[in-house]
């Protein structure tokens, strides 16, 4: 391996040592990390704090109009929890093995990408390249538990509406194949608690309408749902993100007793807790009148909260065009491609990240994290990311950024 290549793989070894996990990570040790990084490229520096503790940095490559909109190249500093005993490798150890794999908590997920957008700028720096559009880097913390003190208080932020923002890069996922995979749309979740109400009485005694039998009822509905709906993954006529995903997280009925529950007592109430992800393509009235009139009909004595994250939001805020109205996703392609690499069609993303809330804002995004041949194993044991794959996907990072950053349209 190349000296410098040894190099950039020693600087991404050196940001998974520093503990960021949740729910005690030190932001602080991999803020001063990154500024460290910014200074050796001459990039602008800034450190925003709107929830003490959790500070975002804002890097900034000046373009020579700042006229244009500019790009965002955003990523999470926070990694999830992992069991030690679990793994083949200590998981903050970075170490690599005979084959030149990578094994560390946040090697997919996604302290990669932050170090691949700051190498591909060290590239096109030491090249001399020089933008046109300004270009930032955001690292920001709490994505693995909302965002809602990140990126959530960032885009509400007079700091961010300031950056004229045209475009943003955020994570994907790993691709098994050699096609790399974008995204530019997520599931939108919603939470639903359900609740049922009966007449309580000796546990010995049958009721119409108890509440526990309520509760089965819809539990049992939401089920054969779910399935027809896994159904359909299974069978390969949908992706994961193209289907609505139903999971109970939570059940809670009976009368608690010092060592359990009375047990020959029916309750009065009984409850239940789903998380539902549905792509944003899918018939959002139709979803929730089922749930008025299956999963929690007044008629059966059942009641419902429901949160919703699309809430008065418009397909635009939930979906970035990938067609001929948005010259980024041509750009994006074009670019891979011209680096030796080839993109999928535009995937929903199973699950929710941060680019939620700069689609919100208006914005279009597209997660792309350039991950190829490789399982996915974010929030795995084992985590791991080859040398080979890292640095390649630094390439197609520097075709990007010169692509996003030479396009003169307003």
């Amino acid at each position: 391996m190349a000296l410098d290549s040894k190099a950039i793989i020693s600087r991404f070894q050196d940001y998974l040592r520093i503990n960021t996990v949740q729910p005690n990570p030190d932001y602080y040790a991999a803020a001063n990390f990154i500024k460290l990084q910014a200074q050796s490229i001459s990039l602008q520096y800034q450190s925003i704090e709107f929830v003490q503790g959790k500070p975002i940095v804002l890097l900034k490559w000046a373009g020579s109009d700042p006229s244009l909109p500019a790009i965002l190249l955003n990523s999470h500093v926070d990694v999830v929890p992992f069991e030690a005993e679990k793994w083949d490798h200590p998981p903050l150890g970075a170490e690599i093995d005979e084959d030149g794999r990578i094994y560390a908590r946040g090697t997919q997920d996604m302290k990669s990408v932050g170090m691949q957008y700051l190498e591909a700028i060290r590239k096109l720096v030491s090249s001399g390249y020089k933008p046109l559009r300004s270009v930032y880097v955001t690292f920001v913390p709490d994505e693995e538990i909302g965002g809602a003190d990140g990126v959530g208080r960032f885009v509400e932020s007079e700091i961010f509406k300031s950056l004229s923002i045209a475009v943003v890069l955020d994570e994907g996922l790993p691709s098994p194949t050699e096609n790399y995979r974008v995204f530019n749309g997520e599931r939108i979740p919603w939470s639903l608690q359900i609740k049922a109400v009966g007449q309580p009485g000796h546990g010995s005694k049958l009721y119409d309408d108890s509440a526990s039998e309520n509760l089965t009822k819809s539990i049992e509905s939401m089920m054969r749902f779910r399935a027809s709906q896994f159904d359909m993954l299974k069978a390969g006529l949908k992706p994961d993100g193209g289907v609505v995903s139903v999971n109970m997280v939570f059940l809670k009925a009976g009368t608690p007793s010092p060592d359990g529950f009375v047990m020959n007592l029916q309750p009065s109430e009984a409850e239940a807790g789903f998380d539902i992800r549905i792509p944003p393509t899918a018939d959002l009235v139709a979803l929730e009148k089922r749930l008025v009139e299956e999963w929690a009909p007044v008629s059966r004595n059942m009641s419902y909260k429901l949160w919703r994250f699309d809430q008065n939001l418009s397909g635009k805020q939930l979906l970035t065009g990938n067609d001929n109205s948005n010259p980024w996703w041509e750009l994006l392609q074009n670019a891979v491609n011209e680096a030796g690499g080839k993109t999928s069609e535009p995937e929903i993303f199973p699950a929710s990240t941060d680019s939620r809330y700069f689609r919100k804002a208006g914005l279009p995004a597209f997660g792309f994290s350039p991950v190829s041949n490789t399982p996915s194993l974010l929030h795995d044991h084992n985590e791991y990311l080859s040398q080979a794959e890292y640095l390649r996907g630094i390439d197609m990072y520097v075709s990007i950024i010169k692509a996003y950053t030479s396009y003169s349209s307003p």
